[in-house]
């Protein structure tokens, strides 16, 4: 009888325990919310305010009708990747007419580098590296290694920049491939430059990589090759007008100068040959980190099968040549955002990029690789900035309406629940804080953002929430009918209440789930807070209400049915069991009988 005793307050547990846990889980939290600074949610546009962007649609040289609805809806899809790449950002971006795009940035965000992401509106191309050297510098010089590397991702800032030295490899034969790192910056004379372009004149590029740095420079008599020679030498990278001028109006079939940041933060300018592959051959890119290898973050790349092909024509060419001329440059909005250089030809349709990449650096060049080619070209029309006065007021409204319902939601809980009330009270609180702590957090952590849709998320889950402690009391109150004292009455309905309660909110958190996944801009945000707080409410019933109402079943106030513990028998239609006394029978008198 001793063990079945003990398995009995084995399944009651150790309620202290876990309330503790679940006490130094929240104090944690809190702790790290201070600690990080971010004390209050991150709020969307509509509360907070922010940056309102209109892109204008144009229609690209030679095509009259690229601007319809199928190309513009592509474009949101691109740009809302972008934006919202990295988590729940809450920006929006929807088409406005037929030819603009409208971007709503909250208060909050890193504007400027939201800003540079949906400004890039021209497409993804790889052109060969003819030449190259650190602007304003000595084009004779050779730099150290890791200063071939450029990853501007069209910002000002130097600490904007890829430090990483590139290297292109096949997936299928990277473990094989030779890792020398090619020079940085200019190993070529100008008489390189000069032969480099006079090798391939034509516009189809296809052999400008491999041409030999040592012919003649007497031999380019082509205008247009001089041209091309005068404006490398004359560009300065230093200047934002210069880059924004680099390459401006010069088509995908023509060589070009272009302007790039390299791991020093120097701005290197270069000589590209033909584009040989675009930005629409890359299927998908993905940041990774290499827990084989010590290659740390690298970007992967799949192409399509056309781009496969050209992939694998260009890469055999470039690695047949000596640095600069077997690197390849990622060019964005006319800017070389990575320079990886090459050693064999890579046929398997995927390839990576590796080097010194910090995470940011790699999802950065990764997510511009998976969404660098749009259909159309924008031009920003407006930059405004939006005020949260509207939304303040919508949110005040909303949170007073809140405020009437949780306290509607009280009131019936003191009145009909009595003492029991008071622990739906106070895991009501526990899930608040928790709920609040988090959002601080998700805030920086993932770009989370608070609007009003995500508030009303909030305000509907007080109902989730009640209803799980509303179960639970309701199943002890039935054992309580059926005979039982309280602290067997916890025990037994507590797996008949843990069914119930799991059941509905997986019902709510899928329902949570799709929504966010079949939906965009501020419902996802509406979705993402209902499906948290269906979580947190799991939480809170298996870690808070269940222990605490363990505890207090022990305690003669609810054990005994005080007529305002909320689990009275008589309230509840239950008769106390009659007590058995003992009756005192005469002695007999034995000597009689």
């Amino acid at each position: 009888m001793a063990a079945p005793k003990k398995g009995r307050q084995g399944t009651q547990g150790r309620p202290g325990r876990t309330l503790a846990l679940i006490l130094i889980a929240i104090v944690a939290l809190t702790g790290g919310m201070f600690a990080s600074g971010h004390t209050t949610p991150r709020l969307g546009i509509d509360l907070a305010g922010g940056t309102s962007i209109t892109l204008q649609a144009k229609n690209e040289p030679g095509q009259k009708n690229a601007i319809n609805p199928t190309n513009m809806n592509t474009a949101v899809d691109i740009m809302n990747r972008r934006v919202n790449g990295l988590g729940v950002t809450e920006a929006e971006v929807q088409t406005q007419g037929d030819s603009n795009i409208i971007v709503n940035i909250p208060k909050g965000t890193n504007s400027e580098q939201a800003r540079e992401q949906v400004g890039t509106t021209a497409k993804l191309y790889f052109r060969p590296v003819l030449t190259t050297e650190v602007s304003g510098g000595d084009p004779t010089a050779s730099p150290s290694p890791s200063a071939s590397s450029s990853a501007s991702t069209g910002s000002d800032k130097d600490t904007d920049k890829d430090k990483a030295t590139d290297k292109a490899t096949d997936k299928a034969t990277s473990s094989s491939s030779p890792s020398t790192s090619p020079s940085a910056s200019s190993s070529t004379q100008g008489r390189a430059v000069t032969d480099a372009l006079k090798a391939d004149p034509t516009p189809s590029g296809s052999g400008s990589a491999a041409s030999s740095p040592s012919a003649s420079p007497s031999a380019s008599t082509d205008p247009a090759t001089a041209k091309l020679q005068a404006e490398y030498t004359a560009l300065d990278c230093t200047k934002k007008t210069a880059r924004a001028k680099a390459g401006d109006g010069v088509k995908a079939a023509d060589p070009t100068v272009a302007c790039g940041q390299n791991s020093q933060g120097q701005w290197q300018k270069y000589i590209l040959g033909p584009a040989e592959v675009e930005g629409t051959d890359v299927d998908k890119a993905s940041a990774l980190f290499d827990t084989q290898g010590a290659a740390g973050w690298k970007v992967t790349m799949d192409f399509t099968s056309k781009g496969a092909k050209k992939f694998a024509s260009i890469t055999g060419k470039l690695a047949q040549n000596q640095s600069p001329q077997n690197q390849f440059a990622i060019v964005l909005d006319g800017e070389v955002v990575s320079d990886p250089f090459v050693s064999q030809a890579l046929t398997g349709g995927s390839a990576e990029i590796s080097g010194s990449f910090k995470q940011q650096e790699a999802e950065d060049l990764a997510n511009m690789l998976s969404y660098g080619a749009l259909p159309l070209t924008f031009t920003e029309a407006s930059v405004t900035t939006v005020t949260a006065a509207l939304g303040g007021e919508q949110l005040e409204a909303g949170l007073i309406a809140g405020a009437i319902g949780l306290a509607l939601v009280i009131i019936y809980l003191v009145a009909y629940y009595r003492g029991l009330s008071l622990i739906a009270i106070a895991s009501l609180l526990v899930s608040a804080v928790m709920t609040y702590v988090i959002m601080s957090l998700l805030g920086p952590a993932i770009g989370f953002a608070l609007n009003l849709p995500a508030v009303c998320g909030a305000i509907v889950a007080i109902g989730i929430t009640a209803d799980s402690f509303i179960v639970f009391f309701e199943r002890i109150r039935d054992e309580i009918r059926e005979g039982r004292t309280l602290r067997p009455a916890v025990e037994r309905g507590w797996p008949r209440a843990r069914r119930t309660i799991l059941v509905s909110d997986f019902v709510s958190f899928l329902a949570a789930a799709v929504l966010f996944v079949v939906t965009v801009g501020k419902v996802q945000g509406f979705a993402f807070t209902l499906g948290l707080t269906t979580l947190l409410d799991v939480v809170v019933v298996f870690f808070f209400t269940k222990p605490l109402m363990t505890i207090l079943a022990r305690k003669k106030f609810f054990a005994e049915g005080h007529s305002w513990s909320g689990l009275d028998p008589k309230r509840l239609g239950v008769q106390p069991p009659l007590r058995r006394t003992r009756r005192v029978s005469a002695p007999v008198d034995t000597k009689e009988a």
